[in-house]
């Protein structure tokens, strides 16, 4: 990989997860959600809470490499569902 994937700005969220908490919008309770979740079920009321990825995967031509196969399929597979 060269230096400016190493660097890439638009997957250091998705290759280093950051959490943020959210409150689930059917009951309240609190959900971890981190940045390279594409959705995560509420483990109170089984409501899914969707997070909105806006990343390098939907537009970059090395994404693939940059992020690498498992994790360029696993989100690019859940963003078309």
């Amino acid at each position: 990989m060269n230096g400016m994937l190493d660097k890439c700005p638009g997957s250091a969220n998705l290759r280093t997860p950051t959490l943020t908490i959210k409150k689930c919008p059917q009951c309240g309770e609190e959900i971890e959600l981190f940045s390279n979740d594409v959705s995560v079920t509420c483990t109170k009321c089984g409501f899914v809470v969707y997070n909105d990825i806006a990343s390098c995967i939907q537009w970059c031509k090395h994404a693939r490499e940059c992020l690498g196969p498992e994790m360029f399929e696993k989100l690019a597979g859940q963003k078309q569902q």
